[in-house]
């Protein structure tokens, strides 16, 4: 009969569980981010937090807690055909699509030197905004166009990546006037040019949907940086460049 001094000796060699196992992975990608001293705030990118295989793990806990939300919603999902998978497509929509942005890292770009020493105004867009309003999670929808006056040592990107950044930008809960800003640093920094000009366009579905369930309104703000900012002539050649807004 072994002796309880024995008995715990043997219990300590027994193999060890891992002291995060059972931790749902949220709250680890949390602990990272906070012993980083980094925030985590809706429209901010996590996406160096997140260690292989955690995004898996991250939209099987988010469809479990969203189940919970329907059950407190009174939905019957065990014999409403309807939502029996809602949870999951739910989930899936939100860390795979529309907030895509927070969790997965920036678009590669393929950057060259400034050869040809262009330094005429370009626009581009309208691109197409996909976000969502970090106060109701509803759609934010509209057009973005971006100008760029480049100089010598800009580095060109093709046009399609200021869509892609536009796009990764975009796709988190925000506020518009937050996202053209952060937006606009982003390209700032890959590019370097002399100046650059945003505008976006954008109907809010926290508006027509719900509150005041006004459908015709819209949000219209504009950042302007370097020569856009200082040469008046410059800013309303780009402005007057834009195709008319939609009636």
């Amino acid at each position: 009969m072994l002796r309880k001094a024995d008995a715990a000796a043997g219990a300590n060699d027994a193999p060890q569980a891992p002291d995060d196992e059972g931790t749902p992975v949220s709250v680890k990608i949390r602990e990272r981010i906070l012993a980083a001293r980094q925030r985590f705030h809706a429209n901010d990118n996590i996406a160096e937090f997140i260690q292989p295989g955690e995004l898996e793990a991250l939209l099987d806990e988010v469809e479990h807690k969203m189940r919970g939300v329907l059950d407190s919603l009174v939905i019957d999902t065990e014999n409403d055909h309807n939502t029996a998978n809602t949870a999951r497509r739910v989930a899936k929509m939100y860390l795979q699509e529309v907030f895509r942005g927070r969790y997965v890292n920036a678009p590669g770009l393929t950057e060259f030197p400034n050869a040809e020493r262009l330094n005429e105004l370009m626009i581009v867009g309208p691109i197409t905004v996909r976000s969502a309003c970090s106060h109701h999670l509803c759609p934010i929808m509209g057009r973005l166009w971006i100008g760029v006056m480049p100089n010598e040592h800009t580095n060109v990107i093709g046009l399609s990546k200021y869509a892609r950044l536009a796009e990764w930008v975009m796709g988190r809960p925000q506020i518009q006037e937050e996202a053209v800003v952060q937006l606009a640093d982003l390209i700032q920094e890959k590019t370097q040019p002399d100046g650059l000009a945003l505008v976006m366009e954008a109907e809010h579905f926290c508006m027509q949907w719900r509150g005041v369930k006004e459908t015709d309104s819209k949000m219209i703000n504009s950042v302007m940086r370097g020569v856009f900012l200082k040469d008046p002539s410059l800013r309303r050649e780009f402005l007057s460049l834009l195709p008319r807004r939609k009636d």
